[in-house]
């Protein structure tokens, strides 16, 4: 149980979200001990005091979800983030750039915030439904000579989420090193475990209580 639950970054990023859906939403990931929580930037200050010594991290965002900001943006984004106290950043790459074949660009932009982030964890979201194989195989490569710790599929914005054949292509892309995130439709224990299975190891669900309630009925139950 334990295992499972610290593979999930319980996400609270929807835009409507008020304070009280923030708080409610921290709450449950410091009752299930998740990894961490992924909040909006604006709500960062308050998951770190909500979430101080429970040991759920608390991540957040940067230039999300189109991955257009400018780098400077994106830099700034998360220097202020990780001053707060968030321990991950999940950014978005630079989708256009990517698919125009501009990979040094995608690069030198996954590094700033790596910089920027002074040690804290990384993940980079390629959002794979606008993109071909090539283009994700590439984005991952850019990402891992940028010193990301993660790749990971997709905002949850897009058109499509994680697929079984986009998360093992991501898993071949990058060394053992790098880790591979999923996200957009990890809404079941089964498909979570299916998705581990092919090298998964941090999972972006809303459907947090769900997916372990599941998991422990079925422990109970033999």
């Amino acid at each position: 149980m334990e295992s499972v639950a610290k593979m999930i970054d319980h996400s609270l990023l929807r835009p409507e979200l008020t304070l009280h859906d923030v708080r409610a939403g921290c709450a449950l990931a410091a009752r299930y001990e998740v990894a961490s929580v992924c909040v909006r930037p604006c709500d960062v200050t308050e998951a770190v005091a909500l979430l101080r010594g429970t040991g759920v991290l608390v991540g957040t965002v940067a230039g999300f979800p189109h991955g257009s900001a400018a780098t400077a943006v994106k830099v700034a984004e998360t220097a202020l983030a990780v001053g707060q106290g968030a321990a991950e950043i999940d950014m978005v790459l630079n989708i256009g750039r990517l698919r125009s074949g501009d990979t040094e660009a995608v690069e030198a932009d996954i590094r700033a915030v790596v910089e920027a982030a002074g040690g804290a964890t990384v993940k980079v979201i390629l959002e794979n439904a606008y993109l071909t194989d090539a283009e994700k195989v590439a984005g991952c490569q850019a990402a891992e000579r940028a010193g990301a710790h993660y790749v990971k599929t997709s905002t949850g914005f897009a058109p499509g989420g994680a697929t079984m054949e986009d998360l093992a292509l991501m898993r071949a892309s990058v060394s053992p090193h790098v880790k591979i995130k999923a996200a957009g439709g990890v809404r079941t224990l089964d498909i979570l475990l299916a998705m581990a299975d092919v090298g998964v190891t941090r999972f972006g669900a809303t459907a947090t209580a769900a997916i372990l309630d599941e998991l422990a009925s079925r422990r109970k139950n033999g």
